[in-house]
């Protein structure tokens, strides 16, 4: 019995070794291959389901595309001379935005300052040779026009009055000449004021972490539907380091309704520099709670000098901050509530040379209304 089990055991020992080593694709190695497998160098990316571009990617992706041929390069050639008189030429570099099918391009006014010159270099590579047509110094602003020779991509203008702190936008332009250069970020802040490079304080600017850098002055910063709300105008020291600022588009409309009237654009000049102030800190100071924006400094010779505004009388420190204190606290211009940084620059912006500006003003411990007659700021 033991014998026919040893029998059966080797029979069937033996068929399998025979089938086994008569199939062609059979082989030693095959057997001790995982032994001698190595790693993969590289490795193809997992799929998964429903994998893909997200929304905010797609959004980005379609701005992009409707933004690209409306921006365009711009080279503006000046005349200059050396210390022997001697002539030489050089270059301002920037960006601008189409605005109409008419050939319209608004861009920074430091970019075409003193261009005998300009060139207009479209997302094509078309050139065109570009006119001044007006300018705003206070705003840093400028608007110039291409005779194209035929139909333009241009972008709608957006409502800069609405933006909120947080909300995304995206800056198109050409910084370095590096031509179409998209960058995204949130709006940082509003209603700052900064002092330009070239000596002039621009106020009422939109503060963002979309980086801007050398050339991307004058181009567009967009919202997620692709309308332009500011123009790229300056950032915070010589580099790029995520703050950077655009003027509200809402200014350069000004300026276009201002062309197409037929007006000379004079941007009124109020001359007082404010903070605002509220809650715990106006109730220490004896002011109303609600608060307003604390007069300053009035320059000489300005309208807010010219009214019988007051600037501070003494200086204090609040936390960490200077503060002046015993100026005109204003509560409202025109009937609205002064209670942000760009308050007065929002109202400032749809007025004229000439117009007058109603404030209501805490001094004294009374209120008391003061009419303003705007003149243009000095420098202009």
């Amino acid at each position: 019995m033991k014998g026919s089990r040893i029998l059966l055991f080797t029979l069937l020992f033996g068929v399998a070794f025979i089938w086994t080593t008569s199939r062609a694709n059979w082989s030693a190695r095959t057997l001790l291959s995982p032994l001698f497998r190595r790693a993969a160098v590289w490795s193809n990316p997992a799929r998964v389901n429903g994998a893909g571009l997200s929304a905010d990617e797609l959004n980005n992706i379609d701005i992009y595309k409707k933004a690209r041929l409306a921006t365009v390069y711009i080279t503006s050639t000046t005349v200059q001379r050396d210390i022997f008189f001697q002539a030489y030429t050089s270059q301002n570099l920037g960006s601008g935005v189409i605005v109409n099918d008419d050939g319209f391009i608004l861009t920074n006014y430091h970019v075409i300052s003193g261009g005998r010159q300009i060139q207009v270099t479209m997302g094509d590579q078309t050139r065109y040779s570009a006119e001044p047509l007006d300018i705003d110094r206070s705003d840093d602003l400028a608007l110039i026009k291409i005779k194209p020779r035929k139909k333009l991509a241009y972008l709608p203008l957006g409502d800069s009055d609405r933006l909120q702190v947080g909300q995304k936008v995206l800056a198109i332009g050409n910084p370095f000449g590096l031509e179409g250069t998209l960058t995204t970020g949130v709006v940082s802040s509003i209603g700052r004021a900064i002092q330009a490079t070239e000596g002039a304080r621009l106020e009422g600017m939109i503060q963002t972490d979309a980086a801007i850098n050398g050339g991307n002055s004058g181009g567009p910063l967009l919202d997620s539907a692709a309308s332009v709300i500011g123009i790229n105008t300056a950032i915070l020291g010589e580099k790029n380091i995520g703050i950077g600022f655009a003027l509200p588009i809402n200014r350069a409309k000004a300026l276009l309704d201002d062309y197409r009237a037929g007006r000379v654009t004079e941007r009124p000049h109020l001359g007082a520099t404010t903070v605002p102030i509220a809650g715990d800190l106006a109730n220490a100071l004896g002011l109303p709670e609600r608060g307003g924006l604390l007069i300053q400094q009035v320059q000489p010779g300005s309208s807010a000098e010219a009214a019988g505004l007051r600037g501070a009388q003494q200086v204090v420190v609040s936390g960490n901050e200077r503060l002046g204190i015993g100026g005109d606290l204003i509560l409202e211009a025109d009937g609205q509530p002064a209670q942000r940084e760009d308050s007065l620059v929002r109202i400032l912006s749809r007025k004229r040379v000439g117009d007058t500006l109603n404030l209501t003003i805490h001094r004294d411990g009374r209120t008391m209304r003061v009419r303003v007659k705007l003149m243009r700021a000095p420098f202009e």
